[in-house]
């Protein structure tokens, strides 16, 4: 006998003591899907034939098989369950988690089971009490199906028990395995024409004979409809002709809509308001042939609630979906899909007002639906309502995935009238919420899974610290979709008398199989962030930020650089000019922009650093040593012997001299907008891209274009391109890294030609900085090199910095992937916060 049980199911086996149950479960389930009333016994008193133990026995149970249906895992209960009031806690438990419950019936012999009952050691089951559990099985097995139970199977007889074979089926929203491409259409309301046109211009060909037609669709797509395929528009029949053509040919999936199901009862014989277009859809099939409107019943009752694509990235419902929905089958699901959800109140056009899911999407699949028409298909919280009024006068609207296309065509003319303004404010979820961040989203042990570098997983004290800074410090957070990472030094020379040298960054590269580099002058600035949208309605719309602002400028630990908004604003607005005089508005097809930068000059926001413990260390180390110098020369004159003290104070006052002059280049006047540089280096991400997948060189390219279009504001970065098997270049560069320091520069930064790169053992270094030796004063102390002190400092332990800097730059790929796919605001949270957090950890701040 062959049973069929869907892949996530709640299983009962239902049948009273001795009838193989147990071993019926261990021969066709594996251990840990099988939850067994007496062994719950034996977890909580030790003797699973306690019977005292049962009500601690089945609440554990009960906790267990919620806990697995939640995270949709198929259950089997082995236990009797031959009583109703039994099946009933459990079949709610399936309610709640959205799951089918399918019962396997053990109704053998009473003989049979008191047989083995009786040559059960240490088991003392009466045969009255198999009796009597036989006598609960018969009078509730006809009624299993009104207690929610969906499938019932009956076994009566042991050969029949071992003759059982066990198929899983998936469930049919579950398409996983199906990644696409698809063409998402959304509400097409009787639109005939309009369809045609939108696939046509999506490159599907259409051929009609007479009534039949047949829909050939670009190599590899597949077309899916979000549903209400009929009503209000004036050719209902034809576009269920083409719909119902493409899916039985295999072009297209469809889920049913509110329309659609109520265009079923209608034609089942059941009594419906004609009302919102479905008289005018009777009228259109009065006209068509009765054997055509005949099958359309059937049809429409096989359309089912939602799909889960992709594997599981993309999920396509009418109305939309909950998190805990998807995948899932139940009564309360395909509601959902088909009507959404209401608050239970009534706007002033007479219309329910619904609840906005979308407000509260967390999910990871992306969620495209139609039902509540807009004016403008916008992404929110990864979902996205592609319902944009064809039949209304609006459009009718594709989603290209996984492109992120929108693909649309206008209303040839206003086939009905909205009760509800199209687009207008009536209820909650015509215009989309700025979504504040949810502390839950980021507190505690984060496990973050990123494209880059699996999961990585955040401390809960690294959270909480990073939620501090945020809470107190940070912009508002909607801007926050990316935080640069961290850098390290290279490993410690092996030339005397210095720390840090270029040499060993490219020895570290090369060790690693990179060919070439790319070496950047480093400016001593402010590490920053400029995001820039074309206007402010960009900005509302992308980053649901609805304040009149068109960017921000935010520093490497998300606060705000400028203190002045009017010198902000004038910075962003240079910086579109020279965007769009350099082309790159165009090139790039977006209409915003993340760019990373360094931000001069240095004590624009350093100045209270310097003068708070810079410039005291100085002065005090210059004083004091003077002042030691000079009783050392008069100690001298009178004939004391300290020589060797004064040739060292000597050579300790000129280090402080040394340590003054290295902070002193970097601290100029700071006169408002005219003193702010901004040099670009990195051009992070645009609408659909995200630019890790362009080398360095390509980086500096379009940095340098800006650069050239942005006026004295915003400066080149000189870099070079080295070959790490030329050791004439590798030479020069080292000979360029020299110059640039002893002439008072910062340092420079090698980086992998390519933006990401891999070594034998996953994610290598994505930048060195090389720094200079007297920049290394500011950083370690006036006579940091002195020998005494670069023997020590040369045991420095790179380990934690490299492994946080990988981290952090996985984690801030990581956000920017979430957020140019439109994923909830929360999971690109999860990623910039993590960020943050890794900068808590116990790493030596001055590598």
């Amino acid at each position: 006998m062959k049973i069929e049980i869907p892949e996530f199911a709640l299983v009962l086996l239902v049948g009273a003591s001795g009838t193989g149950k147990s071993s019926f479960a261990a021969r066709h389930f594996r251990p840990t899907e099988v939850i067994s009333s007496d062994a719950m016994r034996g977890w909580v008193c030790d003797d699973e034939s306690d019977q005292a133990a049962t009500p601690d026995a089945f609440a554990m149970l009960h906790a267990l098989a919620r806990t697995r249906l939640k995270n949709r895992r198929l259950t089997v209960i082995d236990a009797t369950n031959v009583q109703p009031a039994a099946r009933k806690s459990l079949v709610a438990l399936a309610r709640e988690a959205h799951a089918l419950v399918v019962a396997i019936v053990f109704d053998l012999p009473e003989a049979v089971a008191v047989a083995r009952n009786a040559g059960r050691a240490g088991r003392d089951i009466s045969a009255g009490v198999v009796s009597r559990q036989m006598r609960d099985l018969h009078r509730g097995l006809r009624g299993m199906r009104s207690e929610g139970i969906r499938y019932t199977h009956v076994l009566h007889t042991a050969a029949e028990v071992d003759a059982v074979t066990i198929t899983r089926t998936r469930l049919w929203t579950d398409r996983r395995e199906d990644r696409g491409p698809f063409d998402i259409i959304g509400d097409v309301h009787g639109c005939a024409d309009e369809l045609q046109e939108l696939l046509q211009k999506l490159g599907y060909t259409i051929t009609w004979q007479d009534k039949a037609v047949q829909v050939t669709p670009p190599a590899g797509r597949r077309a899916v409809f979000v549903g209400d395929l009929v009503d209000r528009g004036p050719n209902t029949p034809d576009v269920l002709r083409i719909v119902r053509a493409m899916v039985e040919a295999g072009h297209a999936l469809a889920v049913v809509g509110n329309h659609d199901e109520k265009l079923k009862r209608y034609l089942s014989g059941k009594a419906v308001k004609r009302t919102h277009g479905l008289a005018e859809t009777i009228e259109q099939l009065e006209a068509e042939p009765p054997a055509f409107v005949a099958s359309l019943r059937p049809w429409l009752d096989g359309l089912i609630s939602h799909y889960v694509l992709d594997e599981g990235r993309l999920v396509v419902a009418h109305a939309g979906i909950r998190e805990d929905m998807q995948g899932r089958a139940s009564g309360a699901v395909r509601a959902f899909c088909m009507y959404g959800e209401t608050t239970g109140e009534i706007d002033s056009f007479g219309l329910p007002v619904r609840y906005d899911w979308a407000a509260d999407y967390r999910g990871q699949a992306q969620v495209v639906y139609g039902h509540t028409p807009v004016m403008e298909a916008q992404w929110h919280n990864g979902t996205l309502c592609i319902d944009t009024g064809c039949c209304f006068g609006g459009r009718l609207t594709a989603l290209r995935y996984p492109e992120m296309e929108l693909v649309a065509v206008q209303a040839r003319e206003t086939y009905a009238e909205p009760l509800r303004p199209l687009g207008g404010p009536a209820t909650p979820e015509a215009q989309p919420p700025a979504t504040m961040p949810d502390v839950a989203d980021v507190l505690g042990r984060q496990a973050v899974k990123t494209h880059d570098l699996g999961t990585i997983v955040i401390a809960p004290d690294n959270a909480a610290a990073a939620l501090e800074v945020m809470s107190r410090f940070a912009v508002d957070p909607h801007w926050l979709i990316h935080l640069p990472p961290t850098m390290s030094p290279p490993e410690t020379s092996a030339m005397e008398g210095w720390l840090e040298r270029p040499e060993e960054a490219l020895a570290y590269y090369r060790k690693n199989g990179v060919s070439s580099v790319m070496v950047e002058e480093k400016h001593m600035g402010s590490r920053a962030l400029v995001v820039l949208a074309r206007n402010p309605d960009v900005a509302a719309r992308r980053f649901g930020v609805s304040d009149g602002a068109r960017g921000i400028v935010v520093t490497r630990t998300g606060r705000r650089l400028f203190d002045d908004p009017a010198i902000e604003a004038a910075v962003l607005h240079q910086m579109d000019a020279a965007m769009t005089t350099a082309g790159l508005w165009d090139e790039l097809a977006t209409d915003w922009v993340l760019w990373d930068v360094e931000a001069m000059p240095w004590n624009m926001k350093a100045a209270g650093l310097v003068h708070a413990q810079f410039a005291p260390v100085g002065a005090a180390a210059i004083a004091s040593l003077s002042a030691a110098e000079q009783a050392l020369a008069a100690a001298r004159a009178r004939g004391v012997a300290v020589d060797d003290l004064q040739a060292t104070t000597a050579v300790r006052l000129e280090d402080a001299f040394r340590y003054r002059d290295a902070y002193n280049r970097y601290v100029t006047p700071f006169e408002g907008l005219a003193s702010v540089r901004i040099a670009p280096f990195h051009l992070l991400a645009s609408e659909g891209h995200v630019h890790a997948d362009r080398d360095h060189a390509w980086h500096m390219q379009r940095a340098h274009r800006l650069a050239e279009a942005g006026g004295p504001l915003v400066m080149a970065t000189r870099h070079r391109l080295v070959d790490l098997n030329d050791p004439e270049q590798c030479a020069a560069a080292i000979a360029w890294w020299e110059d640039l320091t002893e002439a008072g520069g910062e340092g420079m930064v090698v980086k992998p030609l390519d933006f990401l790169t891999r070594g034998r053992r996953g994610l290598i270094q994505p930048a060195i900085k090389c720094r200079g030796r007297d920049y290394l004063r500011i950083i370690y102390g006036p006579d940091y090199d002195r020998p005494e002190h670069l023997a020590r400092l040369k045991g420095r332990n790179l380990g934690q910095k490299r492994s946080m800097a990988i981290r952090e730059f996985a984690l801030g790929l990581e956000a920017l992937r979430r957020f140019v796919a439109h994923a909830p605001l929360s999971q690109v949270h999860q990623c910039v916060f993590g960020v943050l957090a890794m900068e808590s950890e116990p790493v030596d701040s001055r590598l």
